[in-house]
């Protein structure tokens, strides 16, 4: 496990970079699929990290919460490197409970996570709905706890997002989130 901060390049405003993914229930998402909500919250994770794991009951939380928002998880770590990760672990978790977002999908060529600027696991992005595009809102750390035995005092993303449903700005410092480094594969 090597722990990491987020760092990506997308700022504030920006479109959300398109995709094209293969979820666990066997549907194939864009973002598109999302385009009835006011809200989609991207968050790169995996199962094995202790710090994606460490948020799963809040990501639950918030996509069972919010009607106008959907909450996809993106999992591009090599399952071949780490079993844990591969589509058939995945759709095990959604299977028993334990990841229960809008979307849980396959980034298995890792080119999402490149275009996004992803890092660690995980590594959210929250995007409004703009008359029909996904602009950048807050990308930064879920809750205030830093590490997976920490209880959180502070929820970013959902002040973030209740600021988003307000159709007010997001009047939050960007904190990196930190988590375990994206497994990419070999090149």
């Amino acid at each position: 496990m090597v722990l990491t901060e987020s760092e990506s390049e997308l700022e504030a405003g920006d479109v959300a970079p398109a995709f094209e993914l293969e979820g666990v229930d066997g549907e194939t998402y864009t973002l598109e699929s999302f385009a009835d909500d006011e809200a989609l919250l991207v968050v790169f994770t995996c199962n094995h990290c202790p710090y994606a794991q460490a948020k799963f009951e809040l990501l639950n939380e918030l996509a069972d919460e919010y009607d106008d928002v959907s909450v996809v998880g993106i999992n591009p770590n090599d399952a071949e490197a780490y079993p844990d990760d591969s589509f058939e672990r995945m759709r095990e978790f959604v299977d028993a409970g334990k990841i229960a977002y809008d979307a849980y999908l396959r980034d298995e060529s890792q080119e999402v996570a490149r275009e996004y600027g992803a890092v660690c696991t995980p590594d959210p992005f929250l995007f409004e709905n703009d008359n029909g595009e996904f602009r950048l809102a807050y990308h930064g750390r879920l809750d205030d706890a830093p590490n997976p035995d920490d209880e959180p005092s502070r929820f970013e993303s959902r002040e973030a997002i209740e600021a988003v449903l307000a159709d007010e700005p997001v009047d939050l410092e960007w904190r990196p989130s930190r988590g375990c480094s994206i497994k990419w594969k070999d090149d």
